[in-house]
């Protein structure tokens, strides 16, 4: 998405007029709340389960344009084409998925799978993966007519990702698929937390998730800052005259000793005032560019592992696996082999670069070590919780030629067809030869009957 940060820093220039986000969420009633049956919630979904209680099945996925949406596109195709056998029967691993928490680029094929199911093999690739996107981004904020629009490019992103990729779809919609939860995530620009667009979330707000549009959520998900303004939600105060909740206050003391949770749960606590009468929403990757944050928050915020399970009153998985989709390449620094002084888009793109890497290696480490720990407190002397943390990531992959390759495509949303299709292939094949997966799979006594390996470049 930087290039396109390139092109559009002169316009920015010509963004004079005064503008507002447009507000498209609606106040919560009672029975859309997260704790009601019919919520797009993370509680309802881990109570109902969609595969094997043996197995609680989560994937992330990054960010980083078409090469992350591809690159996820293709462990999907890996876990459908993957059987398991469960109860003496065999089942495909993607049905097994529970949850899928995605940032900018990897939610636009999470939200995808999560309204269309299978039929994500039948026309994503033709919907959005080998569709010029950028460009018609691009054509769109060159358009002399919207430079003085009120609405703006942001807008003009939500309408564009409406029509060409999900048609007006809601979270209702998503809710109706019958699918895995999708937890797209944002960063609150205002007090620099994650915000997840699901119910739990929206309660903060006094808002009702189910018909808020999947491509604004996306949008923000995605919305790189400087580039596109912010997704706009009204933070609603109908439904807090009781004040603070008391799940927020239990978190806040349980969770005094972590800084990093006591940061969160302050961000969250900042809804309840009323100088907050909106919030606005950017690019996901600020607060956490592999989407391994949404459940591990949420889980801390209940309790820890016991507390979790406690709450939704349902017994732990033997086998608890995630999967980490990670886009993110590591190319050599073009800037060190001159001394010409960088541009102002390329100091941007290098400097987040920096934090997006640092930040994702302490993300990978909060999840080993949470996973670690949640098993173990979990396990009993009838139970052993064994955690399995995959790890799709460009640097396992074993010829220099082929990393380097990877390495070159951009973070666009425009990419050629062969470049999507060695990205799938990527996907399927990482996974597939994956130590952690394999374990799994002999582990669960699943017998892998995925395509035949294929050269990736």
């Amino acid at each position: 998405m930087f290039k396109l940060l390139t092109v559009s820093l002169g316009l920015l220039l010509l963004s004079g007029c005064t503008r507002y986000g447009v507000i498209d969420n609606v106040p919560l009633t009672e029975s859309t709340a997260a704790g009601s049956t019919q919520s797009y919630s993370f509680m309802n979904y881990a109570r109902a389960g969609r595969g094997s209680w043996d197995i609680e099945l989560t994937l992330a996925f990054s960010g980083g344009g078409t090469r992350a949406a591809a690159l996820a596109y293709g462990v999907l195709e890996e876990l459908r084409d993957t059987m398991v056998v469960i109860d003496g029967q065999p089942r495909r691993l993607l049905d097994e998925v529970d949850f899928i928490s995605s940032v900018s680029g990897g939610s636009f094929t999470s939200a995808y799978y999560g309204l269309h199911g299978d039929g994500i093999f039948e026309d994503y690739k033709d919907v959005f993966l080998v569709k010029n996107i950028q460009g018609k981004l691009v054509r769109g904020m060159f358009n002399p007519f919207r430079w003085f629009s009120r609405a703006g490019r942001t807008e003009m992103a939500v309408k564009l990702y409406d029509k060409e990729v999900f048609q007006g779809a809601t979270f209702a919609d998503m809710q109706r698929a019958g699918g895995p939860l999708v937890v797209i995530n944002a960063s609150d620009l205002g007090y620099g937390g994650r915000f997840a667009f699901i119910q739990e979330y929206f309660d903060l707000l006094c808002s009702d998730i189910a018909s808020f549009p999947v491509a604004r959520a996306v949008t923000a998900s995605s919305a790189v800052p400087l580039v596109f303004p912010p997704i706009v939600v009204e933070n609603y105060h109908d439904c807090k005259s009781a004040g603070i909740p008391d799940w927020l206050t239990e978190a806040k003391i349980r969770q005094a000793n972590d800084h990093d949770m006591t940061h969160v749960l302050m961000g969250l606590e900042s809804y309840y005032r009323d100088s907050r009468q909106y919030a606005h929403l950017v690019d996901g990757g600020i607060t956490g560019n592999l989407g391994l944050r949404a459940v591990y928050e949420l889980v801390e915020m209940a309790g820890g592992a016991i507390g979790y399970y406690g709450k939704l009153g349902i017994k732990p998985p033997r086998y608890a696996v995630l999967i980490t989709v990670n886009a993110s390449t590591a190319p050599e620094p073009e800037m060190d082999k001159s001394n010409k002084q960088l541009s102002a888009a390329e100091t941007i793109s290098a400097v987040s670069n920096v934090q997006l890497s640092r930040y994702n290696d302490v993300s990978t480490a909060l999840a080993d070590e949470g996973m670690r720990e949640w098993a173990k407190e979990l396990s009993t002397p009838d139970l052993t919780v064994t955690p399995y943390h995959v790890q799709v990531r460009f640097m396992d992959v074993e010829l220099p030629e082929e990393r380097e390759y990877y390495d070159l495509i951009p973070t666009s949303f425009s990419l050629s067809e062969e470049q999507v299709d060695q990205l799938i292939l990527a996907g399927r094949e990482l996974l597939r030869n994956n130590p952690d997966f394999q374990r799994l799979l002999v582990d669960f006594g699943g017998v892998q009957t995925s395509s035949e390996s294929e050269p990736i470049q």
